[in-house]
């Protein structure tokens, strides 16, 4: 699995990704939305979970900038349950110092086409916190929007939708 965009590939998580993505995960404004930053050991666990994943076409995936060649987050499809079954989520994380230049967007666009394409999936999900005004605004710049709410992993959140056209 790899995925070019403009600025961006997206493209498998390797152990030595471990650091540049702990920059990302235990990063506390990055991870603002989460119980908690990650620590190293659980980024470690984290890019486990996405290289086991990939067999079945998801997982996030590694956002790499193709100017600087920087590891940036990470972007991708996967399966979650909040209470309806399994649906694709697209999600995504983006360090704080490369906000607000429409990398999320991007990524989270290129994820969406993948997941309507590649997996020939009928809609796709975001689980957003409803304060996380940032990630809602990547969601809906994607057409994206609020199907319902539920209250998943001790937290409200808003389960935005798009279905494939």
């Amino acid at each position: 699995m790899r995925i070019e965009t403009a600025r961006l590939v997206l493209r498998p998580l390797i152990p030595e990704d471990e650091d540049n993505l702990a920059a990302v995960l235990s990063d506390a404004e990055t991870m603002r939305w989460y119980p908690r930053p990650f620590t190293q050991e659980q980024v470690r666990e984290w890019i486990e979970r996405q290289m086991s994943r990939y067999a079945s076409g998801s997982g996030l995936l590694g956002i790499v900038e193709k100017q600087t060649g920087k590891l940036i987050g990470d972007c991708g499809v996967v399966w979650q349950d909040v209470g309806t079954g399994m649906e694709p989520e697209i999600g995504y994380h983006v360090h704080r110092g490369w906000w607000n230049r429409g990398f999320a967007t991007e990524a989270a666009k290129a994820a969406i086409d993948y997941a309507f394409g590649e997996l020939g999936v009928d809609h796709v999900i975001s689980i957003i916190r409803p304060e996380n005004l940032q990630s809602r605004r990547v969601a809906e710049k994607n057409g994206l929007t609020v199907d319902r709410m539920v209250f998943w992993h001790d937290f409200d959140h808003c389960i935005y939708q798009r279905r494939k056209k």
